[in-house]
């Protein structure tokens, strides 16, 4: 069996080594790196479910007729099944090596970028558990993937061994969870390869529902609870974390822990919000379930002339943001930068509401908005429907490339009596510089500022936010590297100033929709959890085998996670 090789990544790892004060994990070239017939005994351990990692596009190419369908390039449903493809394809290639390593669709060359060698298909929570053991004793940088749903390439790194969780789709149900001898009520228990959109058609069955975002695809038993998780009912329920009752997880030890208020209390504080990745492979998540609920359901959609009318606009959503709260509402909404700038309020969900109290409550806004000069009606939509359904999708469109920066931004900022034109102002400024849009999530507030007295690792910039405000930035693979390179750090050089003049400057972040090189994402990730976190780290992954970007003991690696750095 060969082994894919990158001369650089050996040149570094050896460098590295010669530093008395740092220690690297094998690579491929390495003297201790395992043996063609050590990764064949793993595999017979596994019963054969060891494979290659490729990236998304190689895999593509193998498939019969030599390419995917521009559905399934675009589906997340089918990135999912493909161990090494993520759900953002740049976090597929290595713009950092010289000369770069790229796997781009079509294309006629493909690197093994970003990708790990080999993956583990886990079955098994026993697969699992020789996995973790395999990756300890020849010390591998070692994944772990879910879905591929990962806006800081969490889940893929080169010369490394994946974990891929898809297939653990256990799904229970239980009216009563048990911890400690105290009974917490309703429940669901999923394993890590259990999408939201099978958690709400599940649910629904049973009358009942679990708190979760709008994407179709993001697994709740992975990062999404990790590192906190919003939704559009989290002002009525909390965020997903909040409502974390139980794990089991395998830590680096190989051992498998259950973990709640009773049992690895510590633990389970850093997996509510200690971030992804970082405390080892959840083979399963207890979530708390509410009783289902109807929803008034909208979708609006208005015109723009120009970034001054779009910037007004949403000075305009800015005086009406606190018209949900009476029902503990929750809204996506967004503007993107185009010819004719186009605002989209998608999913405002307002519940136990008749369709005439949901559409009085939007009609303020709605009213106002079409009074400002260059804005008009595209269309809108109001709906009853069941929460579960509001929710659901039946699939994701990815296959591009894309990263974020955000910041969480208080309610103090929106109850300011200047906010309108704080946020016109800052709007204005954003729309003018070009960012491709200006993503807001109001999904804070109401039970989520409620829950401050949780113990959790949850960022409590959370606990005081009002809205989550994202920029995205996405190019073609025909994009030159220095255009490339330019976009992946433009929240930092270009954008942050300006978004901190409405969130301020120590605003926070949430982590799992956030900026890959935020440079103090210690505080802006974890607020003042770190130290806490890094003490839970030591107990139970005294040797960082979960070390991933940004994540908790990150700090004493180098960016490819292989070599520890001089602190």
């Amino acid at each position: 069996m060969k082994h894919p090789f990158s001369p650089l990544v050996l040149f570094l790892a050896l460098l590295h080594a010669g530093h008395a004060h740092s220690k690297c994990r094998n690579v491929p070239g390495s003297a201790e790196f395992p043996t063609a017939a050590a990764w064949r005994v793993l595999n017979t351990t596994i019963s054969g479910r060891l494979v290659l990692a490729v990236p998304s596009a190689k895999y593509c190419a193998s498939l019969p007729g030599g390419a995917c369908t521009d559905a399934q390039w675009t589906s997340a449903l089918f990135r999912a099944t493909i161990p090494g493809a993520m759900d953002q394809v740049n976090f597929e290639q290595d713009y950092d090596v010289a000369p770069p390593s790229l796997c781009f669709r079509n294309s006629t060359t493909c690197g093994q970028g970003n990708v790990p060698i080999y993956a583990v298909k886990a079955d098994t929570v026993e697969d699992v558990q020789a996995a973790v053991k395999f990756a300890s004793a020849n010390n591998l940088r070692v994944v772990v993937k879910s879905s591929g749903h990962d806006y800081l390439g969490r889940s893929t790194a080169p010369n490394s061994l994946l974990i891929h969780m898809a297939n653990l789709t256990d799904v229970v149900f239980t009216d009563a969870f048990v911890v400690g001898g105290e009974n917490l009520g309703s429940a669901v228990t999923v394993g890590p390869g259990v999408p939201l959109r099978d958690i709400y058609q599940q649910t629904k069955a049973q009358g009942k529902i679990a708190v979760g975002g709008s994407a179709a695809t993001v697994c709740a038993a992975g990062g999404y609870l990790q590192g906190a998780g919003h939704s559009a009912i989290s002002p009525l329920l909390g965020l997903a974390a909040d409502n974390a009752l139980e794990f089991e997880i395998v830590v680096a030890s190989g051992a498998l822990l259950k973990v709640n208020s009773v049992s690895n209390p510590d633990l389970f504080f850093a997996l509510r919000g200690g971030g992804a990745g970082s405390w080892g492979v959840i083979v399963s998540a207890t979530l708390r379930t509410h009783p289902t609920f109807n929803v008034t359901s909208s979708i609006i959609e208005l015109a723009a002339s120009s970034n001054a009318a779009a910037a007004a606009l949403a000075g305009v959503h800015t005086k009406h943001i606190f018209d949900l709260d009476a029902v503990r509402g929750g809204q996506y909404y967004y503007l993107e930068s185009a010819g004719n700038n186009t605002s989209v309020l998608g999913l405002s969900t307002f519940t136990n509401t008749s369709l005439e109290q949901g559409t009085a409550i939007l009609t303020p806004f709605l009213d106002d908005a079409l009074a400002v000069p260059g804005v008009s009606l595209i269309s809108k939509t109001f709906q009853q429907t069941l929460i579960n359904d509001a929710l659901f999708q039946t699939d994701d469109v990815v296959g591009a490339n894309l990263v974020m920066g955000s910041r969480l931004v208080p309610t103090a900022a929106y109850q300011a009596l200047d906010a309108p034109a704080t946020v016109e102002k800052v709007y204005r400024e954003l729309l003018d510089s070009g960012p491709q849009g200006i993503l807001g999530h109001l999904v804070a507030g109401g039970q989520v500022s409620d829950n401050v007295n949780i113990s959790s690792a949850v960022n409590p910039a959370w606990r005081t936010a009002k809205t989550h405000v994202i920029l995205p930035y996405a190019w073609d693979d025909s994009a030159s590297l220095a255009e490339i390179n330019t976009l992946r750090h433009e929240f930092q050089t270009s954008h942050l100033a300006i978004l901190e003049q409405l969130s301020g400057p120590n605003a926070g972040s949430y982590s799992n929709e956030a900026d890959m090189f935020e440079p103090n994402w210690k505080t802006t990730f974890y607020g003042p959890n770190y130290a806490k976190l890094s003490a839970i780290k030591q107990k139970y992954d005294p040797h960082d085998l979960f070390i991933v970007t940004s994540g908790v003991g990150s700090e004493r690696w180098d960016a490819l996670g292989i070599c520890t750095v001089d602190e």
